[in-house]
């Protein structure tokens, strides 16, 4: 349901009142409207408690007309902007003669779109926002609403985890990881497809570090090559320090080694990495110089109980997908899951974590594994507009954007948070960051075509605080911990929903503060595209279309795994995300 508040300037609160306010002489129809909803009566519309979203738009200008004729100043566009002068509402009647607002749609009804005119060259200035629906994101729902015992012992860890999650003020379990760390426990190939800051890395390191724990450690003489026990496998650098960082915390009341490889810092340090530790227990590496040390034979994964795919959507693009193959070749992986109890023949458990996915995926697995044995443990928000984080939409000029932006970070207390500035190319960002330069804007920049040398250690301060604006490419829009960003811009709009879902996904995690707040700056006809889009989800209250990616060929239906009722889903792998999220 939409309910709409009077807009005001960027970064604003919704204004309040019961008046309506139209363009007055000599503004040009410039004025932003300011509409009151009854709270009963013919003309309010049904919001359900606590679910309600909120849109905000800018009056558009007089004369112009949406494509099919309608007004575009009132219902027939989905607005309730009076358009005339004078206090108080007015029946959608006498706006324009439509015969009124409709609460519903059909199933293959267009909705009316305050971006359907976004096209025309004097949209530039318009701008709609939607309000948060909630204060809570979609991982924190409160235990009591699912019924159980909601705590890290009742999900089956050993006291010895739950002491090390105690140390470290982890308090109770996410949704995610109430659904997915009984599921991997039980040892069985899985996908956890969940929206991103959810606590996803929680969720697979947990059931990893409590089966090394449960299991034989062989020790391996100086010299031997080194063969980890388990290994999580990730996109970037800068995302396998973060995670290295949490498993080594956990690891170390435990008892557990834990090291990081990652490309661009020469194979001789690799090599001392593995060296350091022949008997590793946990190897968190990038892809390429996994590979490299695989074909140097300067690693063996021939005793590998785990394989963890983090950030499913990037491994198996075209830039990684062939050195995820050759990883997934060298793992010897399960069949059933009584294989992980033979002690004598060590077989790996696969799991894929990811907030998208790609197609394919059972085509590539197949390869290696029987994917009837796998289970798809699925979010209920899954490729849903997140409702607690608030998502503005300015329709500006190219030329514009650079002056907005400062403009918005003069305006930015200095008790407001950090700041993510999203562009999609790297001269883009190195371009914004001598303009920060110029006036002044104490910044940090982080692009994939740096040197490793000079992006070691980027994120890291940037986390620490030493600095609160980051300007940055798509590398730092998976899986990394902003849970101190509290807004995100981005000043080139996304390629791809996928990149917005986890551009957005930087602020309102779980362990944030403030649930944030994200503005788009939207530019080229590509753009408003892929807005419409965001809207038409937004207006129907549905995930967004063109990402049903998991499963895209039937697969041999499978009875062994049970289904879990909540606000995550447990099926047989041939089961479809696009079919569940309809269902659920």
């Amino acid at each position: 349901n939409l309910r709409l508040a009077a807009p005001s300037p960027v970064g604003g609160a919704p204004a309040s009142g019961a008046t309506s306010q139209g363009p007055t002489a000599g503004q040009g129809g410039r004025d932003l409207a300011r509409t009151h909803l009854p709270e009963s009566g013919p003309d309010s519309l049904a919001v359900a408690p606590g679910h309600h979203r909120t849109l905000r738009m800018r009056a558009p200008r007089q004369g112009w007309r949406p494509p099919g004729g309608s007004c575009g100043e009132c219902c027939c566009a989905g607005l309730r902007a009076a358009p005339g002068p004078g206090p108080g509402p007015r029946s959608p009647s006498t706006w324009c003669g439509c015969p009124g607002p409709r609460l519903t749609l059909g199933r293959w009804e267009a909705p009316r779109l305050v971006s359907a005119g976004w096209k025309h060259r004097l949209s530039c200035g318009d701008y709609f926002q939607l309000e948060r629906a909630q204060d809570l994101a979609p991982a924190l729902v409160p235990p009591q609403a699912e019924g159980g015992d909601a705590s890290f012992e009742a999900l089956g860890l050993e006291p010895a985890l739950v002491s090390a999650l105690d140390a470290l003020s982890f308090g109770r379990p996410t949704a995610v990881q109430r659904r997915t760390i009984p599921a991997l426990l039980r040892g069985r190939h899985a996908i956890c497809a969940a929206e991103t800051g959810s606590g996803k890395t929680l969720a697979y390191l947990l059931p990893l570090l409590q089966r090394l724990l449960a299991g034989p450690r062989p020790q391996l003489r100086s010299g031997q090559t080194p063969s980890p026990l388990s290994l999580v496998l990730l996109p970037s650098r800068e995302l396998a320090e973060q995670v290295r960082a949490v498993a080594a915390s956990l690891c170390r009341s435990l008892g557990l080694r834990v090291r990081e490889i990652g490309g661009g810092r020469g194979m001789g340090n690799v090599k001392r990495q593995l060296c350091a530790e022949p008997s590793l227990d946990v190897l968190l590496a990038t892809p390429g110089a996994l590979c490299k040390a695989l074909r140097k034979q300067m690693v063996t994964l021939e005793q590998l109980s785990c394989l963890v795919l983090d950030e499913a959507d990037t491994l198996l693009d075209p830039t990684f997908v062939e050195l995820v193959e050759e990883v997934l070749a060298h793992a010897p992986l399960t069949c059933t899951p009584q294989d992980l109890t033979d002690l004598w023949d060590v077989k790996t458990q696969l799991v894929v974590v990811g907030a998208t996915f790609p197609g394919g995926l059972s085509r590539l697995l197949s390869k290696f594994t029987d994917i009837g044995h796998f289970v798809t443990l699925v979010s209920q928000s899954l490729h849903c507009l997140l409702p607690h984080i608030q998502q503005k939409f300015v329709r500006i000029k190219g030329r514009d954007k650079v002056s907005e932006l400062l403009q918005l970070i003069k305006v930015q207390s200095p008790s407001s948070g950090a700041l993510l500035v999203f562009c999609n190319k790297a001269p883009t960002v190195n371009w914004l960051s001598y303009i920060f330069d110029d006036h002044k804007i104490k910044h940090l920049r982080l692009q994939g075509q740096m040197p490793a040398a000079v992006r070691a250690g980027i994120f890291s301060a940037f986390q620490k605080g030493e600095k609160d604006i980051l300007v940055c490419t798509d590398l730092a829009s998976r899986g990394l911990d902003t849970s101190r960003v509290e807004l995100i811009v981005n000043y080139d709009f996304p390629d791809t929903l996928q990149d917005y879902l986890h551009r957005v996904g930087r602020v309102g995690r779980v362990g944030s503060q403030k649930p944030g707040s994200a503005i788009s700056y939207v530019t080229h006809p590509w753009d408003v595209d892929l807005v419409r889009k965001i809207e038409t989800a937004a207006r129907r209250r549905t995930s967004l279309p063109g990402m049903k990616t998991s499963i895209d060929e039937p697969l041999p239906e499978t009875d062994s795994t049970q289904t879990i009722h909540g606000s995550m889903q447990e099926e047989p792998f041939g089961y479809n995300l696009w079919d569940g999220l309809k269902q659920y």
